[in-house]
């Protein structure tokens, strides 16, 4: 902290009064610069006033003051959820940008230890898991709190002690906001019970975030390709439920960037997935989509999307072009040049043109080399591992009434070719792709 520029949320009330005094006569002895930061959320006509309020407190003590006039009804009806919610998203985004401006590393809020225990009883009621619970941490990012583990009494003490006034916002005895009721009602129950009751709370908060650090540590970071996290599903099922749920919402905070709006039943829905046998099942959670499919948990931003289906007519050997600039060569030879992964051979005079490639339909069949019978193009795929989206753009060969080659897959058993000039049937698909859809 020592020689950053911190940036103070103001709004008036007395917390952020009391933290600004606060940190103004101890900056030399922290050896800080002090901005402060104010944002009239236009939800009430005296919010003008409360702004001029902390204009003139500013300029007392000499600190710059970046402020703006953002409606939250406005941006209310641009979102998505209530007044609180899209007030405190308007309000963060504000003090990260007038950080920015002013060049502050830090953003100092006024939370104190009765904001902690309210936090803490809201995502109680909401139904939040330990990370919640976990509640505010005293530093977060470039978030810092200094008043946390200090009463809302004890702030009241010093700002009678050097003589300040603050605002009132009538807002916070709003009983339609949880919060409120929690602080009107639900608190002063609980005190009934034990009087303590704030500090137990806070107490609370602090084991868990100690226990979650170290849950941290454990899940590390988790790879990301192409957008999305896989997990293997047997070793997910393996996992004790409090390491699988911890994997989960590491795996969900790569992928979204935060885990807010992200609850415990979201984490259940995914964590639901693994139970049960080999079938496709997803979910779509806030800004996630997951899916169980081939052994693996994916989870990405939004669904992949599926490949369109195409299907094209091969009437002579030839160059075709497939979706995705790929190519399939068609060509009578002479010589057999061998089989792989990308180039098949067939007896020509036992699969007359013309020829037909497409992408794979519902009940599709091949009787694959070796196996002595059908067998679903469906479960190849799942074989493969190979993604849903991906199966529609995988080709497949038809001649002579029957599917001869899932590309890059399976070919079908017989229809070998002949040692006899012009009598093979070589097919070739160009695609730099197939190698990764094999895996």
């Amino acid at each position: 902290m020592a020689g950053d520029r911190v940036l103070v949320a103001v709004s008036g009330g007395s917390d952020s009064v009391a933290l600004l005094h606060l940190l103004w006569r101890l900056r030399d002895e922290l050896d800080i610069d002090l901005c402060a930061a104010h944002l009239d959320h236009a939800l009430r006509a005296e919010s003008r006033d409360e702004a001029d309020f902390v204009r003139r407190f500013c300029a007392v003590l000499g600190v710059p003051l970046v402020k703006r006039r953002i409606s939250v009804n406005t941006a209310l009806g641009c979102g998505q959820g209530g007044v609180e919610q899209v007030a405190r998203e308007v309000r963060y985004a504000f003090l990260r940008e007038a950080a920015a401006e002013a060049g502050c590393q830090l953003i100092a809020l006024g939370h104190h230890r009765g904001d902690q225990a309210e936090t803490l009883l809201q995502r109680l009621v909401r139904g939040s898991g330990p990370g919640g619970l976990a509640a505010m941490q005293p530093r977060s990012g470039t978030l810092i709190r200094p008043l946390l583990d200090i009463s809302r009494e004890e702030i009241l003490a010093y700002l009678c002690a050097h003589d300040l006034s603050w605002v009132e916002d009538p807002s916070n005895r709003d009983p339609r906001f949880t919060r409120n009721r929690i602080r009107s009602e639900l608190l002063p129950l609980l005190q009934t019970f034990n009087p303590r009751i704030e500090e137990g709370l806070c107490r609370l908060a602090q084991r868990l975030a100690c226990e979650e650090d170290y849950w941290a540590a454990q899940v590390g970071s988790l790879s990301m390709a192409e957008g999305e996290v896989r997990l293997a599903l047997g070793e997910c099922r393996r996992w004790h439920p409090a390491l699988r749920d911890r994997m989960l919402r590491r795996a969900m905070e790569q992928v979204r960037g935060d885990l807010r709006a992200i609850e415990e039943k979201h984490v259940n829905a995914a964590a639901a997935l693994l139970q049960g046998g080999g079938e496709y099942k997803e979910c779509h959670l806030p800004g996630l989509w997951v899916a169980a499919d081939c052994g693996v948990l994916r989870l990405r931003g939004a669904p992949p999307q599926a490949a369109l289906p195409f299907s094209i007519e091969i009437p002579a050997p030839g160059s075709y072009v497939l979706p995705e600039g790929r190519t399939l060569q068609v060509s009578l030879s002479d010589q057999a040049l061998g089989e792989g992964a990308h180039a098949v051979e067939f007896c020509a005079c036992e699969i007359p043109f013309p020829l037909r490639v497409r992408s794979w339909h519902a009940g599709d069949r091949i009787r694959p080399t070796g196996l002595g019978g059908q067998k679903k193009v469906k479960d190849v795929f799942r074989e493969a591992r190979l993604p849903r989206e991906e199966r529609g753009r995988v080709p497949l060969l038809l001649g002579a009434g029957r599917v001869l080659w899932v590309a890059g897959l399976r070919r079908c058993e017989g229809l070998l070719p002949l040692p006899e000039p012009g009598k093979i049937l070589r097919v070739v698909l160009n695609d730099a792709k197939m190698e990764t859809l094999r895996l």
